[in-house]
């Protein structure tokens, strides 16, 4: 019996040693939605360029060259991730961060930080004029590490009914994001937000769909490049008598109390993952109203330059 016995464990044990990298995998990987996520960047680059043929067709039509090399990088992920139900957040982040360099320089702005050291191998590589700029912080200034989180409430209502794609809004910043005691974010900084994507609800789409970024943040008068990933949606009310706790609490990123629904102020009606935020009510639009909380994830690294 006792021989028996050790024979029913030992496999159970195995299955167990088995299933542990396993779900380490399944944590770190990405999904179809992020995938989504890229394809949708495409497409915005492929208007930006469009615009930009109107004033240097020959600087368009290099971009265009770029921009098929990454489109050929996006279907690799995409093929990769449903053949081997697996794909690395370095592989994604470092395709997004190269079709974000190329949408800044499309539109003649500022080049948006790099957060993806990552290498290409095994995949077709673009020109090198697409690589992200890694030149040295500039002096003076203090660095907002990546998966920072802070929370900005918006200054206009949001509805997938009316949203369109590149539609841009502002949010203000609800409390001080510090870093090493010094306030780089000081409460009521201006962060500005773009819509990526939009499905409103159709009798025969009934489940409406909003994907809303965020670019850019105003700090004492400059603009800063960011990547902000939103990661909540808060009722107004929701945080009154908390601002002060957060404030002297935990620092960078501290929560309000809970996430994706055990915060009592959470948004009803709204459901965030995978970046986009979708109508928990079928048939309902996403309507985000004036004075929402949005909670953004930093994805990449910012330099903030300290005031003097």
């Amino acid at each position: 019996m006792k021989s028996i016995q050790r024979v029913v464990v030992l496999p159970a044990v195995l299955l167990l040693a088995l299933a542990a990298p396993t779900a380490a995998r399944q944590a770190t990987t990405m999904t179809q939605a992020d995938v989504q996520r890229l394809q949708d960047n495409i497409y915005l680059a492929e208007r930006d360029i469009q615009q930009t043929r109107a004033r240097d067709a020959a600087r368009a039509t290099q971009l265009t060259a770029e921009l098929d090399d990454l489109r050929e990088e996006v279907i690799y992920l995409k093929v990769k991730l449903r053949k081997e139900r697996t794909l690395a957040r370095s592989e994604w982040a470092d395709v997004r961060d190269r079709i974000d360099d190329l949408r800044f320089r499309a539109r003649g702005d500022a080049p948006p930080p790099s957060s993806s050291s990552s290498s290409s191998a095994g995949r077709p590589q673009p020109s090198s004029t697409s690589a992200a700029s890694t030149t040295p912080p500039p002096a003076g200034s203090v660095e907002i590490p990546s998966g920072t989180e802070l929370d900005a409430r918006l200054q206009s209502p949001l509805n997938s009914g009316t949203a369109q794609v590149e539609d841009r809004f502002e949010a203000t910043s609800l409390v001080d994001v510090n870093v090493s005691g010094r306030a780089v974010i000081p409460a009521g900084s201006v962060l500005r937000g773009v819509v990526t994507n939009v499905q409103p609800a159709t009798r025969t789409n009934r489940t409406a769909k909003m994907t809303v970024s965020f670019d850019q943040v105003t700090v004492n008068g400059r603009a800063y490049p960011i990547r902000g990933t939103v990661t909540q949606a808060i009722q107004g009310e929701g945080i009154k008598g908390e601002t002060g706790r957060i404030a002297t609490g935990a620092g960078v990123g501290a929560v309000l109390g809970g996430l994706l629904g055990g915060f009592k102020g959470a948004l009803i009606g709204v459901l965030v993952g995978g970046g986009g935020i979708t109508a928990a009510t079928e048939g309902k639009e996403v309507e985000l109203p004036q004075g929402a909380v949005l909670r953004v994830r930093l994805d990449s690294p910012v330099q903030i330059q300290a005031a003097r």
